[in-house]
């Protein structure tokens, strides 16, 4: 197989630690960058990259929020990600419209916890009764 044609981070060619270094390389953040980004020390995502543990669900979205890339392509290297080592050129994404991205995300997500929380409130003022003798 050429180069070219090389799924340099597909499953057969890659661990999730690949994954995470390599998109963490693209983004040009150091370990102690990221690791800070995400609220973790940096030996928890040198223990990620190595393939010694992996982030727990809320972490692992965070990652890859931060690394530009999908989910599923951190975990399985299918999906978005990365075609090949950082090393190629690529264009850099417009930083205005992913902060706005983010923004919209982080609001959407606001509305949901508070709609959960609403809920949550509910659910126990029903409860609460059908306990009391």
């Amino acid at each position: 197989m050429s180069d070219e044609n090389t799924d340099w981070y597909g499953p057969d060619s890659a661990t999730f630690g690949d994954r995470v270094a390599g998109a963490r390389e693209a983004t040009g953040m150091t370990q102690a960058q990221l690791a800070r980004r995400l609220g973790i020390k940096k030996a928890t995502l040198v223990s990620w990259e190595n393939d010694m543990a992996e982030p727990r669900a809320n972490k692992l979205s965070m990652l890859a929020g931060l690394l530009n890339v999908s989910i599923m392509w951190l975990l399985t290297g299918e999906g978005d990600g990365m075609s090949g080592p950082a090393d190629d050129v690529q264009d850099a994404p417009d930083l205005s419209d992913v902060l706005a991205e983010l923004r919209e995300i982080r609001a959407s997500m606001r509305s949901n916890a508070e709609r959960a929380a609403r809920v949550e409130k509910k659910l126990r003022m029903l409860i609460q009764p059908a306990e009391q003798p």
